[in-house]
């Protein structure tokens, strides 16, 4: 077999290759080994390790600072994070942690925590620690935790057990334990009870609301004012009450009670200024005084410092001490002055005397102290004063009792001497009797009459039967009463009567005109028992079939039954009969009496016959003498009687019977 040179030369050259790399990795080894083994000799050199990824199960809790973005802060729909010293991320949550010193803005109020949960997107937080929201140098708001969103702009902050969240703006501090605060209209309010304090006044409430901007708070459900003033006592309960703190003034929809130490007010509507105690209240609201007195009407101002109460409409004002009520259209009431008055259908209801009740109309009424004298109002210490109360009606008086009924156009009542003065053409009736003068007096004991005294003219009359009148009149006259009764009757000066004194048979067949100085009556069930005239006592006894109709009435003699009240509405009836009445000349003058005046008659409780009947008058004529008219002498002497004496023409006590 040949070998060939070539071939040779070739392995051979390929096993040489072969040869030179396995020697070349050999030294390649030795010297990564010998590189190794010095770097273990020498100090290992500290340097910055490459990120690595890490497992979800190790997450990284190295805090960093966080780097605040450059943007617009003043957003007023964004909460930005303006301040922390630490910054931490979880994964997995969506929100992130910043600690210490954190500071957020919204608009323009900060809010301030140790830590915090801040949800960038969408901009919320949760707040922890020294929880502190302000808004410029007036509003702070004080609590343990915040949650704030910007979806609601509702901030609420919650206070730890023993704590409150307190909110300070200015002189007004309120505190709860979970206060909500929407930082879009700028109101706060409380839903689980809380207080509001101002430089005035205390008030707590279940639900409240509180405005910084207007002032105005709102307040629901067990409200109560009270006032923080050291002499004052003011105390306001009510469900519902707007209130402001600025001006003090507290505006009640609802049922409310405000009582100090000069009353007590009810009100379903009204306007409270406590800082004036001044009040404006509405839908019949009541206002009762220390002293018992109480004032109401559709509206009504009130001054409580001035103790003055002013009322509209359908007034009511109560003397509880004199049991006496005024009513009207417009009335006021000076506690202090211990005044009042009522006018526009002004009525006195005076209910001393149960069960009766009286009813007087007027005008105007008025009450009022009197002071004697005068400068002793303001200096009751040098000058002692004399003082009394006076109630004043006038005009157009009329009043109505069930047993007492009259009419004059002024009325007087003086407290202190338990006086009633009744001017200007008085009339009083009793069952069938009429009295009438120019002045009437009367004394009462305990709100009853126990004396009437007519010093300038006086004109008794009773209503026996048809066209018949027992008459009486003097210069004066003086009455006593017992059990509201008269019981006995004095009469003086130019006195004149006409008697028609009682059969036993209970009929009238005769009628007695006597003359004289004085009488003297008693009476017993309402009618004279006993009579005595004297010193001269002329006059006739007449047989009524004989009786002229001049011998029936006194030339004074004038009955105003259609003027009489018949009920407690017709005290309001002001005829116009009446009206003429009051104009007239005194009684008893010369321009006065039956023969110059036309005055109504009496038309209700006569017999419709005898109205009929000639010679009785009706109720637009007056009673006058006729044209054959005669005095008394002049019967005398044309009567039958003329040949009997003094004594059997004049009707005797026993006559009289």
């Amino acid at each position: 077999m040949k070998h060939n040179p070539e071939s040779r030369t070739s392995y051979n050259n390929r096993n040489h290759r072969r040869g030179g790399l396995t020697s070349g990795f050999c030294a390649a080894l030795m010297v990564v080994c010998l590189s190794v083994f010095a770097a273990a000799q020498q100090p290992a050199v500290r340097k910055a390790a490459k990120p690595t990824n890490r497992s979800v199960l190790q997450p990284d809790t190295v805090p960093i600072s966080p780097t605040i973005p450059r943007a617009n802060r003043y957003q007023r729909d964004k909460v930005f994070l303006e301040r922390a010293n630490e910054l931490r991320a979880e994964r997995g949550k969506d929100y992130q942690i910043v600690v210490g010193d954190v500071e957020f803005r919204k608009g323009d109020m900060y809010m301030y925590c140790d830590s915090a949960h801040f949800f960038d997107n969408p901009g919320a937080l949760q707040a922890f620690g020294n929880v502190r929201m302000e808004q410029g140098d007036t509003l702070f708001v004080y609590g343990d935790e915040l949650n704030y969103a910007d979806s609601t702009q509702l901030a609420i902050l919650y206070a730890d057990p023993g704590k409150k969240v307190r909110l300070i703006n200015k002189d007004v501090t309120l505190t709860t334990d979970i206060f909500n605060y929407d930082l879009g209209i700028e109101l706060g309010y409380y839903e689980v009870g809380g207080v509001l304090t101002d430089k005035e006044n205390r008030l707590d409430s279940w639900y409240g609301e509180y405005s910084p901007s207007t002032k105005d708070a709102l307040f629901r459900e067990n409200v109560h004012l009270n006032s923080l003033g050291q002499n004052d006592t003011l105390d306001i309960y009510t469900d519902e009450m707007l209130y402001n703190t600025l001006t003090h003034i507290a505006i009640l929809d609802t049922t409310s009670t405000i009582i100090s130490g000069d009353g007590t007010i009810y009100t379903r509507n009204g306007v409270y200024n406590t800082e004036t105690s001044q009040a404006d209240l509405y839908k019949r609201s009541l206002v009762v005084a220390k002293n018992g007195n109480t004032l109401t009407g559709d509206t009504l101002y009130y001054d409580r410092n001035l103790g003055f109460g002013e009322a509209f409409g359908n007034i009511e004002l109560t003397d509880t001490t004199n049991r006496v009520v005024l009513c009207g259209d417009y009335g006021y009431y000076f506690e202090v002055a211990d005044s009042a008055m009522v006018t526009g259908r002004a009525l006195a209801k005076e209910y001393s005397s149960a069960p009766d009740t009286l009813f007087l109309h007027s005008d105007t009424i008025r009450t009022f102290m009197f002071v004697t004298p005068p400068q002793a109002l303001n200096d009751s210490v040098t000058l002692p004063a004399d003082t009394t109360h006076h109630i004043i009606a006038a005009p157009h008086v009329r009043f109505y009792r069930s047993d007492l009924q009259g009419i004059c156009d002024s009325m007087t009542v003086v407290q202190r001497d338990s006086m009633m003065y009744m001017n200007y053409h008085p009339v009083v009736w009793n069952e069938q009797k009429q009295i009438f003068g120019n002045v009437i007096q009367v004394h009462m004991r305990d709100s009853v009459a126990d004396w009437a005294k007519l010093p300038d003219f006086g004109f008794m009359a009773e209503w026996i039967d048809e066209e018949f009148y027992n008459q009486m009149t003097g210069k004066e006259m003086y009455a006593t009463f017992a059990n509201r009764t008269i019981k006995h009757l004095d009469v003086s000066g130019n006195v004149q009567c006409i008697m028609l004194p009682m059969e036993n048979d209970s009929t009238y067949n005769k009628i007695a005109n006597v003359e004289s100085s004085f009488l003297s009556a008693e009476f017993k069930n309402q009618t004279v028992d006993s009579l005595k005239m004297w010193p001269e006592t002329p006059g006739t006894m007449t047989p009524l079939y004989l009786a002229k109709k001049s011998l029936f009435y006194l030339p004074q003699f004038r009955w105003f039954e259609p003027l009489r009240p018949t009920s407690p509405d017709d005290v309001f009836n002001i005829s116009y009969e009446m009206l003429q009445l009051m104009q007239e000349p005194p009684f008893g003058g010369r321009n006065s009496g039956s023969g110059n005046s036309k005055s109504p008659a009496r038309n209700s409780a006569m017999p419709p016959a005898a109205l009929k009947r000639e010679g009785v008058p009706t109720a637009s004529q007056a009673v006058e003498p006729g044209p054959d008219a005669a005095t008394p002498a002049e019967d005398k002497a044309t009567s039958d009687t003329d040949n009997t004496d003094h004594e059997a023409n004049t009707p005797s006590a026993s006559e009289t019977e």
